[in-house]
């Protein structure tokens, strides 16, 4: 009777993986529970998801590698797999929205978010590549032509995941003056060089590419006031939502974002920490289903309005009876 904080199906949405091939799942080895699926099942995964009243799903590729470059082109290609998965959903009258991610990594030979030019030292980090860095400004041009593309596909949310600067402006830009109005940005507008998104990687066929890290573009976890410039931006360029990521080693930044702004905040609960209360349930050390209901309990009392988590459909079964 006085609990303040509750959560519902609404507050979730669902990030699935695709492959290629038709009635095809693969299991990811580092995050139980989870599957790669081909877009006949992700349409099916999508209509379940929507039965159960999340409202939405969030769609990343694992492409393959003979379709990477060192330039993303795949990102650009209007029957890449997330295109194709949104145009499935959508071509099944299934009422559900669909968030599709803005950045390079699933799409490159070197895993990065953006695309490599030549450069010097950033942020006391040597360049990723020899003497190579991400571009700034060459990047977010690509990013421009991917959301585009991606809103032709039929998203709802585009989700700019790549940390570049001033990217979330120039998105919306172009999407307005195409007449997509409607199409949503959620920014990741604080994302973190994060531990934890190893198990993620895996999942896209990323880990294998990456050389070097993202320190010289994503957040240093020791900050805490950048976080807070960074949404601001984010919000006055036009961002419609914001996002936190990880989710709960960062739950000072979320309640001090709740408390900040007025626009919609979400986290993500990102493959990590989905997989380390997974794998202490295996060994018995915690309660699983008590540790999920938990964690997802503390992003509403931080402050969230919603949660990108792996565990939606369970959640949401579970409150389906």
């Amino acid at each position: 009777m006085v609990r303040e904080n509750h959560i519902t199906a609404s507050d979730l949405i669902w990030p699935i993986f695709v492959i290629e091939g038709q009635n095809v799942t693969e299991p990811v080895a580092a995050m139980p529970g989870v599957e790669r699926m081909s877009v006949d099942r992700a349409v099916e995964a999508a209509r379940m998801a929507a039965n159960l009243g999340v409202p939405a799903v969030a769609i990343f590729p694992n492409t393959p590698p003979d379709r990477r470059s060192e330039e993303g082109e795949e990102a650009l290609n209007p029957d890449n797999l997330v295109c194709r998965a949104t145009r499935a959903i959508r071509e099944a009258g299934i009422e559900i929205g669909i968030m599709l991610d803005v950045a390079l990594d699933p799409y490159t030979t070197h895993g990065h978010d953006g695309v490599l030019r030549p450069g010097g030292l950033v942020g006391g980090h040597t360049g990723v590549r020899g003497d190579q860095i991400v571009g700034n400004d060459a990047s977010v041009e690509i990013l421009i032509r991917q959301s585009l593309n991606q809103a032709a596909a039929g998203a709802d949310i585009l989700g700019p995941s790549d940390m570049m600067d001033g990217r979330i402006g120039a998105i919306r830009r172009a999407l307005d003056a195409e007449g997509r109005q409607d199409v949503m940005i959620m920014s990741y507008a604080a994302k973190y060089a994060s531990a934890f998104y190893g198990p993620f990687r895996e999942a896209v066929g990323a880990a294998d590419h990456l050389k070097g890290d993202k320190s010289g573009y994503q957040m240093d976890p020791a900050n805490g006031k950048e976080a807070m410039r960074e949404i601001a931006k984010d919000i006055d360029e036009g961002a419609d939502m914001v996002m936190v990521k990880p989710g709960m080693p960062y739950l000072d930044i979320i309640a001090r974002a709740a408390d900040t702004f007025n626009a919609p905040l979400f986290a993500y609960q990102v493959s990590g920490e989905y997989s380390m209360i997974h794998a202490a349930a295996a060994n018995g050390w915690i309660d699983g289903e008590k540790a999920m209901w938990e964690s997802l309990t503390a992003f509403k009392r931080a402050g969230c309005d919603g949660i990108l988590t792996y565990f939606a459909p369970v959640v949401a079964q579970r409150l389906n009876g």
